[in-house]
Formats: structure tokens, C-alpha cells, sequence
């Protein structure tokens, strides 16, 4: 099984606005809501790929309510804890004319430590060796740096797989606890060793040495210059698939959901790069933070180039 964590999951309404403009009165366009936040995100992106996933995490009041009811329409089942509060509504406005988008993003509820404990052994409870987990996305507030370093070294030694995206402080604790793979970008990945790498061979190194540390997989998305995908046994790089973007939200979580497909299904290396470049091209491809269709993404996949470093 597949477990995907959201620890400050929200409600993404994406609006679209031409002209947008900061201190102004500006008319929506078009609107949509989606159950979000990146764990959400990586268990909507595996159902298309026919992927079975518990979407897990922390959830409040009556927005709480309409996101497990969102996931619940969609098929996908659910691991909650309640907590006081309401769980974000993120904003996010998306202006054609300009080409920019502008995100609003709400802070979420304060979660009680014994809360996040109770959900962490509930999924330990259901954790089989060899499943995989998805640690990925912000903290809530009430949450100390170290716990997704906690949680990959509690699952780990449960016989799953962890599998983390995060930034910041948490990722910065969660590479210590050496999960199985981590997927920065490249801004991410320069905060992470403290310093800029500007060239695809900064990149690079720093991914090899996080390799050293133990974690199996690097995957390092570069936007639209493509993406790096590390492991002791091989290293590759793929370039970026040009598509017509509607909005970049989920691209990174998709490519992390075509990571653990194909370690569910075994897929071969080249495979999974394919796949995993496909589907953040067909991520940027709808609205919103929708999950792409799957039977677009295989045929996007046909036209990935990758090659070895």
C-alpha cells in the first residue's frame, strides 16, 4: 500500500483573473476548488496512474470536512485526525495577461502534538514491509523541525519506504534520517547545502553527495529545463517536455506520484523518468491543481528525451 501524508492539507481555489491587479478591484474569470495540499496532490496524480493510495493527515473544522468529502468522491481513501481550527483555503490567482500567478496561502490550524503522534501510529499500525510512504508539504504550526526525521526513521524501521519533498528547516532534518528518495528543486536543493548552484554540474555533485548519506534516489526538478534523476546505479538527465501551461501547482507532485508507481509496479529506470517527466508536463497542462489524465500523460511519456550523465 501506499500512504500519503498531508500534515496542512487545504482547499486550493484557483482563480483566474486577466489584468490582475494589487490594490484594485478585479473580476474573476473563472474559479475552481480542489482538495490540495502536496500529499493530496501525489494520491490524486496515483489514482490516474491506477495506483491505490490512504491520502492520511490532519484535518479541521468545516473546510476539513469538504476536503475528505472532496477525496472521498474521488475514490481515494482516507486516514484523518481531527483537530480544533479550520484547514486552509489557499488562494491561488492566475493572470493569462501577464503571465504570473500569485498565491495567497493561509496558515492552517495549530495541531497538538499528541495529534500529529496519533496519526503517525495509526499509519505505523497499517504499514506492511515493503509499502511505500509519502512525507511531503509544510508543517502545521505546532510542529518541531525535526518530525518528518522522526516519522521517515519510525516508518523505515516498519519496512516501509519513504519517499520526502519538503524545504526548509524540514527537509534539512528529514535527509538526516536518510529516506529512501527526496525530491528538491533546484532552489530547494541550493537552501539545503547552504549555498547557490547555478550550474547543472553544482547540482549535480550536491545530489551525489546527498547519495552518500544513504538516500537511494535524488530526483531534482529544474522547471522547464527538465530534471536530474540520481542513484547510485545510474544517473540520468531528462529535458523538459514543451506543453502549454495552465498552471504549475502539483507539477512536482506528480512527478513524485510517477516515482512511486514505479516502485510499486517495478518499473525499469527509464522507464519511471518517462513517466515521472510526463506527467509534471501534464500536470502544468490543467487547471488548477487537478490530477492529469493518465492516459495523456503515457502518451506524453513516449516523447521524453533522457539521457546518462
Amino acid at each position: 500500500m501506499v500512504f500519503t501524508v498531508t500534515l496542512n492539507p487545504a482547499i486550493d481555489k484557483t482563480v483566474v483573473i486577466p489584468g490582475f491587479q494589487p490594490g484594485k478591484v478585479n473580476r474573476i474569470q473563472s474559479l475552481r476548488a480542489d482538495a490540495g495540499g502536496k500529499g493530496i496532490n501525489v494520491s490524486k496524480c496515483l489514482k490516474q496512474l491506477s495506483v491505490e493510495s490512504v491520502a492520511a493527515g490532519i484535518f479541521a473544522g468545516s473546510a476539513g470536512d469538504t476536503l475528505l468529502a472532496m477525496l472521498d468522491e474521488m475514490g481515494i481513501s482516507t486516514l484523518s485526525v481531527s483537530v480544533a481550527g479550520q484547514s486552509r483555503t489557499n488562494t491561488k490567482i492566475i493572470d493569462p495577461e501577464q503571465k504570473l500567478n500569485t498565491d495567497i496561502n493561509e496558515p492552517g490550524p495549530q495541531v497538538p502534538a499528541q495529534s500529529l503522534t496519533l496519526l503517525r501510529d495509526e499509519i505505523g499500525r497499517r504499514i506492511t514491509p515493503g509499502d511505500a510512504v509519502v512525507l511531503s508539504g509544510s508543517l502545521p504550526a505546532g510542529a518541531p523541525d525535526t518530525l518528518y526525521r522522526d516519522w521517515i526513521a519510525c516508518f523505515r524501521d516498519l519496512g516501509a519506504k519513504v519517499f520526502l519533498d519538503a524545504d526548509g528547516a524540514a527537509l534539512v532534518q528529514g535527509v538526516r534520517a536518510s529516506p529512501w528518495l527526496v525530491k528538491p528543486n533546484d532552489a530547494e536543493l541550493s537552501r539545503l547545502v547552504g549555498r547557490n548552484l547555478e550550474t547543472r554540474e553544482d547540482l549535480r555533485k550536491a545530489g551525489e553527495a546527498l547519495l552518500k548519506t544513504g538516500i537511494r534516489e535524488i530526483v531534482i526538478s529544474l522547471g522547464g529545463e527538465g530534471a536530474l534523476f540520481l542513484s547510485e546505479e545510474a544517473k540520468f538527465q531528462a529535458k523538459a517536455l514543451k506543453v502549454p501551461v495552465q498552471s504549475t501547482v502539483g507539477a512536482g507532485d506528480s512527478m513524485v506520484a510517477a516515482m512511486v508507481c514505479g516502485y510499486v509496479n517495478q518499473l525499469p529506470r527509464e522507464n519511471v523518468i518517462r513517466l515521472a517527466v510526463a506527467m509534471g508536463a501534464a500536470s502544468c497542462m490543467c487547471d488548477g491543481s487537478q490530477a492529469p489524465d493518465g492516459a495523456l500523460v503515457h502518451r506524453l511519456a513516449e516523447q521524453v528525451e533522457i539521457a546518462p550523465l
